[in-house]
C-alpha cells in the first residue's frame, strides 16, 4: 500500500487550482467588446483635449522662460502622474470593480466627447478644416500604445477574482478581450510593419535576425515556465509554442514568400476563405481534440498569417502608399471609420451565421473580430484632432520608448 502511494506522482494543487481559475470559460459578448473598446480611446481622447489646452495656456511662459532641470523634472512627472489618474487608473477600475458600469461608461464618454466637439467645434484650426492637420501615422503611435497598456492591465489582473471572468481568454467558441490580445499585436506590427511600407530590401538572413529576439523570448518563457511548473492551459496555445513563437513565425513566413503590399489583402483573404473552408470540413474538430496532444507539430498550430497580410495591405493603402490620391487627413479618416464599421458588421454575419468568434481557431469571424476591434480604436483617437492636435502624452512617449521592456516588465511580475 505504501509503496503503490510512493510511486503515485505529486499533485501540485495551486497549479491544478490555477488551471481550473482559467479554463471552461466562454467570454464576453461582442456587445461588450465594443463597449470596453471605446472606453479605452475615450479616456484617451479627452485626456489629449484637456493636455492641449493646458499646453496652450502655458505656451507663452515656456518661451519666455526656460525651465530649469529641476522645474522641468517636476513638471514632467507631475504631467505623467495626471496621464496615469485621467487614463490607466478608469481602464483599470472599469476592467475590474466597474465592470457591471462598462455600458453605462461607455455610453457617457461618448456623449461627453459629443458635447464637448459641439461646444469647441468654431474653434480657428475646425474652421480651416481638418485636411491642415497631420496625416494619421501620428495616431498609429497612440493606437500602439493603447493596445500595450490594455494587454499589460489584463495580464496583471487576470489571476484576481476581481477581474470578471467574462473577459479572460475562452476554452474555445466565444471571446473575452483577452482573446483579442495576440489578434492586436499581429495587427499593430503588421500596419507599420517593413511590408506596409514596401521595404523589401531585407534578406532573409536579416529577416531571421531581426526576429531573433522574439525567438529568444519564446523559447526563455518555454524554459522558464517548465522550470517552475507554472500553470500553462495548452488549449491557449498548445503545449510548446507561445505568444512569442507566433510573433516570430508570422515574421520569418512573411519574408519567405514576399508579397507586394497592393496585392497583400487578397492573398490574405484567399488564405482565411481555405482556411475557414478547411475549419468547416472538420479540421476545428481536430484542434480541439485531444489528438492535438500528440505531436509538437499538432500542439503548435496558429492561422494568423491570412490576418497578418490584411492588415498589411490596410497599412499600405492608409498609410504609406504615396502614388495614390486621397491621401488627407479628413479622407484616411472616413475610410477608418468605413472600415471599422464593416468589419464588425463581417464579424456579426459570420460569427451568427458561418462559426462562432474563436481565438483558437483564429478563424474569419475572430480576424474580423480583431480587425472591427483595433480600427474602432483607432477610429475614436482620430477625434482628438477635432479639438486640438498635440504632440503625443508624456504617458504615451514613455510607452512608445519603452514598450518590448514594459511589456517583458509585466509579463516576468
Amino acid at each position: 500500500m505504501e509503496g503503490r502511494l510512493l510511486d503515485e506522482p505529486v499533485v501540485n494543487t495551486h497549479k491544478l487550482l490555477k488551471e481550473q481559475f482559467v479554463s471552461n470559460l466562454t467570454g464576453s459578448s461582442l456587445l461588450e467588446i465594443a463597449a470596453l473598446s471605446t472606453i479605452v480611446p475615450a479616456v484617451v481622447v479627452l485626456r489629449k483635449w484637456s493636455y492641449g489646452d493646458n499646453s496652450r495656456r502655458n505656451s507663452l511662459k515656456k518661451n519666455d522662460d526656460a525651465l530649469p532641470g529641476h522645474k522641468g523634472s517636476v513638471n514632467y512627472f507631475s504631467t505623467l502622474a495626471i496621464d496615469y489618474l485621467t487614463i490607466v487608473l478608469p481602464v483599470l477600475l472599469i476592467f475590474t470593480v466597474l465592470a457591471k458600469w462598462a455600458y453605462t461608461c461607455a455610453l457617457c464618454l461618448v456623449m461627453l466627447i459629443s458635447i464637448v466637439t459641439v461646444l469647441k467645434r468654431c474653434q480657428s484650426h475646425l474652421s480651416a478644416g481638418l485636411d491642415q492637420l497631420p496625416f494619421l501615422r501620428a495616431d498609429i503611435s497612440s493606437y500602439r500604445v493603447s493596445v500595450v497598456l490594455v494587454t499589460c492591465l489584463c495580464i496583471l489582473a487576470v489571476d484576481f477574482k476581481i477581474f470578471p471572468r467574462r473577459y479572460a481568454k475562452a476554452e474555445t467558441y466565444g471571446c473575452g478581450i483577452m482573446d483579442l490580445g495576440v489578434g492586436s499585436f499581429v495587427v499593430a506590427n503588421a500596419l507599420v510593419s517593413r511590408q506596409a511600407r514596401n521595404i523589401t530590401t531585407m534578406s532573409w538572413n536579416k529577416a531571421l535576425m531581426s526576429t531573433s529576439p522574439l525567438i529568444f523570448l519564446g523559447f526563455a518563457r518555454l524554459i522558464s515556465t517548465t522550470g517552475v511548473d507554472y500553470q500553462v492551459h495548452t488549449g491557449e496555445y498548445g503545449v510548446h509554442w507561445n505568444f512569442f513563437f507566433t510573433l516570430a513565425a508570422i515574421a520569418i513566413l512573411t519574408s519567405i514568400i514576399r508579397i507586394h503590399p497592393k496585392y497583400c489583402g487578397l492573398v490574405g483573404l484567399l488564405v482565411l476563405a481555405g482556411y475557414q473552408t478547411w475549419l468547416s470540413f472538420g479540421l476545428n474538430e481536430y484542434l480541439i481534440s485531444n489528438e492535438r496532444n500528440a505531436s509538437i507539430i499538432s500542439q503548435n498550430k496558429e492561422g494568423y498569417w491570412g490576418m497578418y497580410l490584411i492588415g498589411v495591405s490596410l497599412g499600405y493603402n492608409l498609410f504609406f502608399d504615396n502614388s495614390s490620391k486621397g491621401k488627407c487627413r479628413s479622407t484616411q479618416v472616413v475610410k477608418v471609420w468605413v472600415l471599422a464599421a464593416s468589419f464588425w458588421i463581417l464579424a456579426v454575419i459570420l460569427d451568427s451565421y458561418v462559426e462562432r468568434v474563436s481565438r483558437r481557431m483564429c478563424n474569419f469571424a475572430y480576424v474580423m473580430l480583431v480587425f472591427g476591434q483595433n480600427f474602432q480604436v483607432m477610429s475614436v483617437l482620430t477625434l482628438a484632432g477635432f479639438i486640438s492636435y498635440e504632440k503625443n502624452l508624456v504617458l504615451e512617449d514613455a510607452f512608445n520608448q519603452n514598450m518590448l521592456g514594459s511589456f517583458l516588465l509585466i509579463l516576468i511580475s
